[in-house]
């Protein structure tokens, strides 16, 4: 696909007019004559990925009819109405894209083809959309090309809709910055829940680091996003707006052209509506890249898809990391409320109804999580924060990565930006700290005071230690021991000990809870996460799927209807 011209940064609304998008249907249908035209409509708002796909097959919708159909409801509800602010900015070509596309039907080779998709803005994009991981700092600064997972994309066919919003430099900048909030945005709203609170931070947060690509998805202002996550940054938002996403083993997917936080754990993986999505999105960006060593190892299937059944329980053993007998080590269930323990159980017994044994045995290692030589303290300089004027731990790997990892994209990767280093970002948010620092760079200023060439001894030891933890007499010692195919977490609370060594998850929607702390809400979503060892990722998408099929747990948020 040629490449649209590198230049000039696009207008806030991707350069097309309030009238031209008022004038976009949402509610799609072929009219005419033959079989098309007895086709029902397509209510793009909730149309699964595979729906889509079928109906453009079938030529009972074209590229550029969703294409214009999902940018008037990123008018509708994400620029006004309830004002969700997932998307930084749509694509300028996107229109044009798909007109191109318009006479490609989806087939084995383009399997996305006329698709709008979105990705999170900490992706490398080669064209007229500058990537900025949220920053003010980066708010001009383009790729020189794209990342390997956009390239996949436009190879299998995919319109590039925009870029999503994102917890500032996946919310690797500050202690205590809200999920969703960036200096070049503001807040990202949850669909379910978007009012705000008096610090106007939102009282249901959206998850993150990738909530503008989860809230996208889930609010159906695209037919897919992708996102990124180094330990939670997928399954958090997937949790709070009730989605299917996949966080791949590290290296299923290349890295390369992503602003980084720790090539240890960093990750791409998609956002979807249903299992079923996710595993056609994993089929096109699941690839070795020369250019990222974590991918040459890579193992996966031809498809994905093909072992996708409803009765893919049957015969599976599935532990549960909630013990009766020890309920002092009971870190992922334990804490839950009461509501959030009802949808967990009726989960479980799904779990067992669908043929699976259930195995409830504590991790004896979760106590080594987080634990010895494995965090620094950082002072928390955030005026918001209850624990301000106090040190709080970080993670060591996190923050020694992350300067040489970000030093390299900046170098490699970035166009059209002063910001050269680490160190030129942290400048230009200190001279700009009115608009850039709301929540502080407390963490920035960590990782720079590091060497930034992972000499450091309390590095390796570090590492070793979070993988000695999370891998060796965590997940490794707990799977082995009671033979299992997977464990299972409430939302997204397993996702660092999955992380660390670098293992996938697969979350699906599993119900409905409510309430933060103190402060009521309306329902929003709580999903119920697979996690398992490197290349299980077949094996999770079969149970997630079996669970998906059996529950259909997931219900679209409330007052986004068709326009």
């Amino acid at each position: 696909m040629t490449e649209p011209t590198k230049g000039a940064r696009p207008p806030a609304d991707g350069g097309l007019k309030r009238r031209e998008l008022a004038m976009m249907p949402a509610v799609l249908g072929v009219a005419g004559s033959g079989p098309a035209s007895a086709q029902p409509a397509i209510a793009v708002g909730n149309a699964s990925l595979s729906d889509l796909q079928e109906a453009l097959a079938q030529g009972r919708v074209t590229s550029s009819e969703l294409t214009r159909a999902y940018l008037a409801r990123i008018d509708a509800y994400d620029r006004q109405g309830p004002g969700l602010n997932s998307v930084r900015t749509t694509n300028p070509d996107a229109l044009s894209i798909a007109a191109r596309l318009d006479t490609v039907k989806p087939s084995a080779t383009q399997a996305l083809a006329g698709l709008p998709i979105l990705v999170k803005d900490n992706i490398a994009t080669g064209d007229r959309q500058p990537t900025t991981a949220g920053s003010l700092a980066l708010g001009g600064a383009y790729a020189r090309d794209d990342a390997p997972v956009v390239r996949k994309l436009r190879e299998a066919g995919a319109v590039i809709l925009g870029k999503a919003n994102l917890t500032e430099f996946a919310n690797v900048l500050a202690v205590g910055m809200p999920s969703g909030y960036s200096s070049i945005a503001g807040y990202v709203r949850n669909p379910y829940s978007p009012k705000l609170m008096s610090n106007e931070a939102p009282a249901v947060l959206p998850g993150g680091s990738s909530a503008g690509s989860a809230v996208a998805v889930a609010a159906g202002l695209c037919a897919a996003a992708i996102g990124t996550e180094t330990s939670g940054s997928l399954l958090s938002p997937a949790t709070q707006n009730g989605l299917v996403t996949v966080k791949p083993t590290v290296g299923l997917i290349s890295r390369s052209g992503i602003i980084p936080i720790s090539h240890s754990q960093d990750t791409a993986g998609p956002m979807t509506r249903t299992v079923r999505d996710s595993a056609i999105l994993l089929n096109v960006l699941a690839a070795r890249d020369p250019d990222d060593p974590a991918t040459h190892l890579l193992q996966r299937p031809d498809d994905y898809t093909s072992g996708l059944d409803k009765d893919g329980l049957k015969g599976a053993r599935i532990g549960v990391p909630s013990d009766p007998g020890d309920p002092l080590n009971d870190p992922f269930y334990g804490p839950l409320s009461p509501r959030a323990k009802e949808v967990m159980a009726h989960a479980i017994k799904v779990l067992e109804e669908l043929g699976a044994t259930v195995v409830r045995a504590a991790i004896p290692a979760i106590g080594w999580i987080g634990g010895p030589g494995t965090t620094m303290p950082v002072l928390n300089r955030n005026p918001f924060s209850p624990a301000r004027g106090t040190p709080g731990p970080a993670s060591i790997v996190f923050l020694y990565e992350l300067k040489r990892d970000l030093n390299l994209y900046l170098r490699d990767w970035a166009t059209n930006t002063q910001m050269k280093t680490m160190a030129d970002i942290i400048a230009f948010n200190a001279e700009n700290a009115d608009k850039a620092l709301r929540y502080g760079q407390d963490l920035f200023l960590a990782a720079e005071a590091t060497r930034g060439d992972l000499s450091e001894l309390e590095y390796k030891s570090a590492r070793a230690m979070d993988l000695m933890a999370a891998k060796e007499r965590g997940m490794d010692a707990y799977m082995n021991q009671h033979r299992l195919d997977a464990v299972v977490f409430p939302g997204a609370s397993g996702s660092t000990i999955a992380a660390k060594p670098g293992y996938p998850s697969v979350q699906v929607p599993a119900g409905f809870i409510s309430g933060v702390g103190k402060t009521e809400t309306p329902d929003y979503p709580l999903g119920f996460t697979f996690a398992g060892r490197a290349w299980s990722e077949a094996t999770l998408l079969r149970l997630a799927y079996a669970y998906e099929q059996a529950t259909n747990a997931r219900r679209p948020p409330p007052d986004l209807p068709a326009l």
